[in-house]
């Protein structure tokens, strides 16, 4: 089985890089004994550079969230600051 057919599929390209392409190719041109000698090592590579890829996506969505979830936090502290605050005025207006 040849590398070619391992990431044939449109998703497993799109995961790569360029120049990891353009290496499958250039590894994929060569002569059968050269090539099976690559591949092993040329799979664990196309791989580890898609699992990468992945966490990075994963790592990016976590921090999207985390910022979205900060500002709601920062929103409902200030709106309980303020009404701490109402809150304080009508005991402060109360007690005069």
């Amino acid at each position: 089985m040849s590398i070619q057919t391992r990431i044939s599929s449109p998703s497993q390209v799109e995961e790569l890089p360029p120049d990891v392409v353009a290496l499958v190719a250039a590894i994929g041109k060569l002569p059968p004994e050269h090539r099976a000698a690559l591949e092993p090592h040329l799979q664990r590579v196309t791989e580890s550079t898609a699992r990468r890829r992945r966490i990075l996506a994963l790592v990016q969505d976590a921090l999207s969230q985390l910022r979205l979830d900060m500002k709601y936090l920062v929103f409902d502290l200030e709106a309980t600051r303020r009404e701490r605050d109402e809150f304080q005025r009508q005991l402060d207006g109360a007690s005069d």
